[in-house]
């Protein structure tokens, strides 16, 4: 399973990021975590975090045009959905991590599994 936002509460540890203030609407923001890394959207007022990796050529996907709720890699033009991971367009096949996002207090926190 990719998609951690449906992971129960009790396997995921939270980790504080930055003031939401800080990532304006339409802009993203490139973090690691315990050796993963992540790519933060803010679409619309929600945000969303995903592995910033295609699962087609392990590609930098972060860095690709947003369409909805889409991100499209900038190397292949496969797409997915930044709220689940789903890969919604070839040629990636394969879905990619999607961590769950709280904003607490106005700060942002990214879930990680625990191991």
């Amino acid at each position: 399973m990719l998609n951690y936002t449906t992971l129960d509460e009790t396997k995921i540890e939270y980790y504080e990021i930055i003031p939401a203030s800080e990532l304006p609407n339409g802009e993203r923001l490139f973090i690691e975590i315990e050796g993963n890394s992540l790519v933060i959207f803010n679409i619309a007022g929600q945000f969303f975090a995903i592995a910033d990796i295609c699962s087609h050529d392990n590609g930098p996907l972060g860095e690709g045009d947003l369409e909805g709720f889409n991100v499209i890699c900038p190397r292949h033009g496969a797409e997915f959905d930044v709220r689940t991971g789903k890969v919604v367009q070839l040629p990636a096949v394969d879905d990619i991590p999607a961590y769950p996002v709280q904003v607490r207090d106005g700060v942002i926190f990214v879930g990680i599994p625990k191991e």
